[in-house]
């Protein structure tokens, strides 16, 4: 962790560090057909390719991912390719505790070859052992020394440590002791970096939160890079908060730089997903043109998941019928995404519920028969939709519900034309008497002067 911030701008970054594993049509969790998502799911609902999702990701939100996977997919398959695939990652790393508590959810699945290594794992806890001890030893020995830059460097070494055997509480305390000896703008980002990692991890959002307005605050000008990282461990907190709006603005802020500098939390295939779903969700029409299809710089994202991009279109186009089954093309693999998952029936709802109220905004009447079919639907099911829309005020209409159709209540734009004009010309005149009042105060010299100083 510590050489992060070193080679920031080392790093690849716009096209080349989005498309580093191929382009937008290379993409291994798209399908060959034109539908393409969070995974290959086309009209047939392909299965995820788990081995090429996976390959998106690094470190242990690759193994959190695989095994969310394999605990919540209804695909024996998929479960035990997920199972494998973390059984493998976990044994690249020193998380003994980990291993056991994947091996104890993966039992004799996966055969003999799969079965519990107790000879790695004794082994890994024993050179733990040995490695916590030296580097608590020589932190004591900076601490006597009182030489900052030293125990700094020691507090991060011991961090490291605990982050890379699991234990992410005490990984979290040694970086967030790393502030009181921080020298300099580049440490403290770095520290908040770190400290944001093992936050998302422990789902600690209030402080993912907090450290990444810490970073932002500093004097020092973010690199790219990292701006465009705290915009995403921002954004994913407020995701986590069901502040959809702010997730949205987030991610959209977030730079083409990001690249795959960030796959230890966020791949930017997720970027356009999380971003794109957040804005359907809670931008009105103006904003969704100006701030999604005219965003030059998100665009690079979504050109890595076409479907999200055409769904987008699709709504601002109206055709809402195309937008839905895109959607619904999306939505078993998202079910699937370890941050998305439990937003995944509240954002569908939300757009759902747009679609329906832009439908009926520019007409005086709709045949609901008509409606229903342009969203895949049967009336009644319709009929319940928009009374609940017009329950909670969010459509100004009324339903006839023998000939089913909507009739909208549009103001009367006459009378408002007449109060409007009405309330204008009161302000006028008291802004007149205002001004006339001012003047004979002048005139007259009833004016307070400013005392003149001695």
């Amino acid at each position: 962790m510590e050489g992060d911030d070193e080679g920031t701008f080392a790093a690849a970054t716009g096209y080349e560090a989005m498309y580093a594993n191929g382009d937008a049509g290379d993409d291994p969790r798209l399908p060959p057909t034109p539908r393409s998502g969070k995974a290959a799911v086309g009209g047939g609902g392909d299965l995820m390719d788990v081995e090429a999702y996976a390959a998106l990701y690094t470190g242990r939100t690759k193994v959190a991912r695989l095994l969310f996977i394999a605990e919540r997919c209804g695909n024996e398959g998929m479960q035990l390719e997920a199972f494998r695939l973390a059984h493998d990652e976990i044994k690249k790393g020193e998380d003994s505790h980990l291993y056991r508590e994947a091996m104890a959810k993966i039992g004799d699945r996966l055969g003999p070859r799969y079965a519990i290594d107790q000879v790695w794992a004794d082994a890994v806890d024993r050179r733990a052992e040995v490695r916590k001890e030296k580097l608590e030893n020589e932190l004591n020995i900076y601490k006597t020394n009182l030489i900052k830059e030293s125990i700094r460097m020691g507090f991060n070494d011991l961090a490291d440590f605990f982050y890379a055997h699991g234990q992410l509480g005490d990984a979290f305390k040694n970086f967030v002791r790393t502030r009181d000896y921080c020298t300099t703008s580049k440490h403290i980002i770095h520290m908040c970096l770190n400290v944001i990692l093992v936050s998302i991890e422990l789902s600690q959002f209030m402080h993912v939160s907090n450290y990444v307005s810490k970073a932002e605050q500093t004097p020092e000008q973010l690199d790219p890079v990292t701006h465009s990282k705290l915009r995403c461990a921002a954004g994913l907190a407020h995701l986590e908060t069901k502040k959809y709006k702010l997730a949205a603005r987030k991610f959209l802020e977030t730079g083409h730089e990001l690249g795959n500098n960030y796959t230890e939390v966020i791949a930017p295939q997720d970027v356009a997903i999380y971003g794109g779903l957040c804005a359907l969700a809670s931008f009105d029409r103006t904003e969704l043109k100006n701030k999604v299809i005219d965003n030059i710089n998100f665009r690079n994202f979504l050109e890595l998941v076409p479907e999200v991009r055409e769904l987008i279109n699709d709504f601002y186009a109206s055709r809402y019928a195309s937008c839905l089954e895109y959607l619904e093309n999306l939505k078993p693999n998202l079910l699937l995404d370890i941050h998305l998952h439990d937003h995944v029936e509240t954002l569908y709802t939300e757009i759902r519920h747009k679609a329906i109220i832009q439908y009926t905004i520019p007409f005086i009447s709709v045949d609901l028969h008509t409606m229903a079919g342009a969203f895949k639907t049967n009336v009644a099911g319709l009929e319940k939709e928009l009374e609940a829309l017009i329950t909670d005020n969010q459509i100004q209409a009324r339903i006839d519900s023998h000939n089913k159709i909507l009739y909208a209540r549009h103001a009367d734009q006459r009378n408002a034309t007449f109060q409007r004009v009405l309330h204008t010309g009161v302000e006028f005149e008291r802004d007149v008497r205002a001004m006339l009042v001012r003047a004979n105060l002048i005139k007259h010299e009833c004016i307070t002067r400013a005392a003149r100083k001695p």
